[in-house]
């Protein structure tokens, strides 16, 4: 099957919709005019970008690159979790916790897919590891920032309850041990939600995208299963783990809450 190469052309002609966006923002007086064009100029500044990044990174394949490009990754998931929560923890918990969590779940899910699932040779192989680790990221980025986002809030809005408990001679983890599981609820609704509706509703994006390229529809449909299975696990591991450590670091040694360690946006 012969690939369809886009022009740059074909690619400006999908630009338009997003000029054409602006537009209609602009008479509506919508005020996301702005945005959307930044948001269009972002999109392929970036994406460009990170496609001469990963054309390198292809060619060298080199373990040490890789590495270095999936510690960036982290870094740069880590600071979105931080940046979506309308109550934060302070001080270096505030990107600490989110990115911690996604290093205990994305990064084991993905080492375990490479190694003994998809047994790819080396097991760091960049065509492999760098898109598998870029979807579970994103993926997991988005459970854990909502996870969190529930767990400070409901934190706040229930201390009086929570308060109560505590005074009752419950320990830390039974007295926000609701909190704690509609948190994790929360962070886990997203993909599930994906997963009911995977080929009824809507076509993948990695599914679609080896469609596109070429790969026989059978071939894109079991790597599209395989993801998304990969992206629950990755996605409740680390919603886990952020809210077990956020519900932690809401109270001290004396199990006291200690509300003023979170800030407002």
């Amino acid at each position: 099957m012969t690939i369809i190469s886009l022009s740059a052309f074909d690619l400006a002609m999908a630009a338009g919709l997003i000029i054409l966006l602006a537009v209609i923002s602009l008479v509506m007086r919508l005020g996301l005019e702005k945005q959307l064009l930044l948001a269009g100029l972002r999109t392929t500044v970036q994406l460009l970008l990170i496609g001469l990044i990963l054309k390198a990174l292809f060619a060298a394949a080199d373990a040490g690159w890789i590495a270095l490009m999936a510690l960036a990754m982290l870094v740069a998931a880590g600071r979105e979790v931080s940046a979506r929560q309308q109550r934060r923890f302070s001080g270096w918990w505030r990107m600490g916790i989110g990115t911690v969590a996604m290093l205990i779940s994305s990064y084991t899910v993905t080492i375990f897919a490479l190694v003994m699932v998809i047994g790819a040779d080396p097991w760091y192989r960049p065509q492999y590891a760098v898109p598998l680790l870029g979807m579970l990221l994103g993926n997991t980025m988005n459970g854990i920032a909502i996870g969190l986002d529930r767990l400070t809030s409901a934190a706040v809005d229930q201390r009086a309850v929570i308060e109560a408990r505590l005074a009752l001679g419950q320990p830390w983890r039974q007295a926000v041990e609701d909190v704690s599981r509609a948190s994790i609820r929360s962070g886990l609704i997203p993909i599930i939600n994906s997963m009911m509706v995977a080929g009824l509703v809507s076509l993948p994006g990695m599914m679609t995208g080896q469609i596109l390229g070429g790969n026989p529809p059978m071939e894109a449909v079991k790597y599209q299963i395989l993801i998304m299975f990969l992206i629950a696990g990755g996605t409740g591991l680390g919603t886990m783990a952020a809210v077990w450590i956020g519900s932690r670091r809401l109270f001290d040694n004396r199990q006291r809450l200690r509300i003023d360690r979170l800030e407002s946006r």
